[in-house]
């Protein structure tokens, strides 16, 4: 049995329906994303990771024939890249839709004493925090001065001074 190349490369669905639909799953997975918040202590940042994964199952329905069109993949992709791409560029060059869709950083620690709210609204038990610390040489509270868990889930740590 051959492949039917002209269904492999023509579209099976609208391209305007792909992107619209591309376009709503992006938007309701990025605000669903953002209203969870970060859990993951060091891990990529949820933009990053909503694209790698709906382009990888846009991908996968492409290469797996769930359309008949590879074209209709591809369309699917590029409106996802698109998408991340717009967001990226408007969080850069207007400042207020930047906060709007990013998180912004969050003390964790403030000269050695723990913020305890700020550690249960981003879900961080001491134990996960201390580790964090350990893996930056600190192994005691009394040595940081401030510690924030980042926008991309990264924890920074800025250190007492030592007399």
């Amino acid at each position: 049995m051959s492949p039917d190349w002209s269904e492999m490369f023509s579209l099976s669905v609208a391209p305007l329906e792909i992107v619209i639909r591309g376009s709503i799953i992006y938007w309701f997975i990025l605000i669903l994303l953002r209203v969870a918040g970060r859990r993951d202590v060091g891990s990529m940042g949820v933009a990053d990771m909503l694209v790698l994964v709906l382009i990888a199952d846009a991908a996968q329905n492409a290469m797996a024939a769930e359309y008949r069109s590879i074209i209709d993949g591809m369309v699917l992709v590029a409106t996802i890249v698109g998408w991340s791409v717009i967001v990226d560029r408007l969080a850069y060059f207007v400042p207020s839709i930047g906060q709007l869709l990013t998180s912004s950083r969050v003390l964790l620690v403030r000269d050695g004493t723990l913020e305890r709210r700020n550690l249960r609204r981003e879900y961080i038990t001491v134990d996960e925090l201390m580790s964090e610390l350990r893996l930056k040489g600190i192994d005691e509270l009394g040595q940081v001065r401030r510690c924030y868990i980042e926008a991309d889930g990264n924890i920074s740590v800025l250190q007492k001074h030592q007399d």
